[in-house]
């Protein structure tokens, strides 16, 4: 676990208080640049298995707590049932989880629960239901956290974790999973092999560029197949609230 600076734990610190002040940025409650934005990430998000079927396995992370993750996992979500597919959003940062405190889910049964066998996937799969300003109504499913397991990375990274997820494929055209910070825990290396893509979150004046380096040096370890960056806490006034981009690292081999 990499060592923080003064200066870093300060940014950390702001980019939490931060994130807590954007959770009204969600589904409807999103201001247009940042519905625009996401729009942009599923469509990138789409044409990245283009010809390819879907029942895709996304997973979501960042450097550090408080970059902003989980509401990027929310909002994609929404957005991907949006435009009508079936989605299941997944909170697999089951050290400090954050999605059934934000929606306003039930914390259990979730992840841990179904994992050691305490809870079947349809007793842990609860339906987020989102009131739209139009007065209509969106849902997605979602598998909360669960309560704490003494040993997260394990169960992330077990067997039982593919089987699970091989199953849900078929009743899902997009899964979310909502990983911890690699900069923090490992516990989002090991599911790199059951994952079809990752998006990293990086957020302004709080990623710093050896941090990401870090990421992205220990993804391409693993082989990952990094989808993109999701760039978070911009000004509107800017490229709007969130803005995805594929990086010319990637492009350049460097």
């Amino acid at each position: 676990m990499a060592k923080l600076s003064r200066k870093q734990k300060k940014m950390q610190a702001a980019a939490r208080a931060a994130a807590e002040e954007q959770q009204q940025m969600f589904g409807p409650n999103m201001n247009f640049a940042a519905t625009e934005a996401y729009k942009l990430l599923r469509t990138n998000l789409v044409f990245s298995f283009s010809g390819e079927p879907n029942h895709r396995v996304i997973g979501v992370t960042s450097s550090f707590h408080g970059e902003g993750k989980s509401l990027t996992a929310m909002n994609l979500a929404y957005t991907l049932a949006e435009a009508e597919n079936r989605v299941l959003l997944i909170d697999g940062d089951m050290r400090l989880s954050n999605v059934a405190r934000n929606l306003k889910l039930s914390v259990k049964p979730g992840l841990s629960n179904v994992l050691v066998g305490m809870s079947s996937v349809g007793n842990a799969v609860q339906e987020c239901t989102v009131r739209l300003k139009d007065g209509d109504e969106l849902s997605f499913d979602v598998i909360v956290a669960g309560e704490v397991p003494p040993n997260p990375s394990e169960l992330l990274g077990s067997n039982r974790m593919q089987i699970l997820l091989e199953k849900l494929k078929d009743m899902y055209d997009y899964i979310l999973v909502d990983l911890p910070p690699i900069m923090e825990v490992a516990d989002a290396l090991v599911v790199t092999h059951i994952i079809d893509g990752m998006f990293i979150v990086v957020r302004k004046d709080s990623t710093t560029r050896s941090a990401l380096s870090d990421v992205i040096r220990q993804l391409k370890l693993v082989n990952a197949h990094i989808l993109g960056f999701v760039f978070n806490g911009a000004s509107e006034s800017g490229h709007g609230a969130y803005k995805k981009y594929y990086s010319s690292y990637y492009k350049s081999g460097r």
